[in-house]
């Protein structure tokens, strides 16, 4: 009998142990994220936003925001990084340089779009830095491109002008979201349509035919920067019909509602293994996500 309660006493104090010690360590802060929390996540990827700064061709939000990526990335599964362009501003050779070594310190690979600045330059030019920026991790061969997995695509379409597309760009997108259909699809443009943030109802996408791509049954969301909104004071993220709409606000600087509060975020994109979408916005510097930001939605299952 003594022997049977030391033995029930051992097995008692170690079961205490185990469920009071940590998993695992957090750094930075950072909660570690649970083995089936992490397990049920299939992809995961962060955004930046616009950046192109000014007057001074200085990027230290953006910085802040790799720095912040580059510790997620060894803390829980992170897969890659998505620009919506505007990066350098009117294209000029002295942001693109001092934003090049910046960009390097990803060490994951980095998969950005033209915006309406880079437009201020050459194709040619931002083709050679995006793939700089990569630093041998990924070559970009095209500004328009597609990745696909194995539940969702992601489809990144350049402007061929501006911040919009003339008919050969229009009809590109609408010839990729056929070919993935039933697969849903995530649009990676720099604006979206007109009328979709009524901040700046009239900046946007305006040609005709991107109503055609709205209306693709398998587009599930629409991601864009452009508008430099202040996620504090505007409806950043919502679904109009069938389709969700996320705003990637700028690191750098704030143009909407106003230019009187600044606050350098990026947003992080979790696919579990039920279809759920989670979007999280970080706070540049900070180690939790901005529970007032969070934003979750179903994608369509594959048949």
């Amino acid at each position: 009998m003594k022997l049977f309660n030391a033995i029930s006493l051992v097995l008692l104090l170690t079961c205490l142990l185990n469920a009071c010690s940590p998993a695992g360590t957090a750094k930075a802060g950072l909660a570690p994220a649970t083995t089936s929390a992490t397990e049920n996540i299939v992809l995961r990827f962060a955004v930046l936003g616009d950046a192109e700064p000014k007057p001074e061709p200085e990027f230290p939000n953006l910085a802040a925001a790799v720095t912040d990526i580059n510790r997620l990335a060894t803390q829980t599964k992170l897969d890659f990084v998505v620009g919506v362009g505007d990066i350098a501003h009117k294209g000029t050779l002295i942001q693109y340089d001092n934003a090049t070594p910046v960009l390097q310190q990803l060490t994951l690979p980095f998969y950005p779009i033209m915006g309406n600045e880079e437009h201020g330059s050459t194709v040619e030019r931002f083709m050679q830095y995006a793939n700089s920026w990569n630093a041998g991790k990924i070559t970009l061969d095209t500004p328009s491109y597609v990745l696909e997995f194995g539940t969702v695509a992601l489809v990144f379409a350049s402007p061929d002008h501006g911040r919009d597309f003339n008919d050969d760009g229009i009809s590109w997108m609408l010839n990729q979201l056929k070919q993935l259909q039933p697969k849903p699809v995530l649009l990676i443009v720099h604006g979206a349509q007109t009328g979709v943030y009524p901040e700046n109802a009239d900046k946007g996408i305006e040609h005709p035919g991107f109503a055609g791509v709205i209306a693709q049954p398998n587009l599930a969301a629409v991601i864009s920067g452009d508008l430099h909104m202040d996620m504090n004071r505007v409806e950043h993220s919502k679904q109009l019909g069938t389709v969700h709409y996320l705003h990637i606000p700028a690191l750098e600087r704030t143009k909407i509602p106003d230019e009187t509060q600044h606050t350098a975020m990026f947003r992080v994109f979790s696919l579990s293994n039920n279809s759920i979408m989670q979007v999280d916005t970080y706070q540049a510097g900070n180690t939790m996500p901005l529970a007032q930001h969070s934003y979750s939605f179903n994608l369509p299952r594959l048949p």
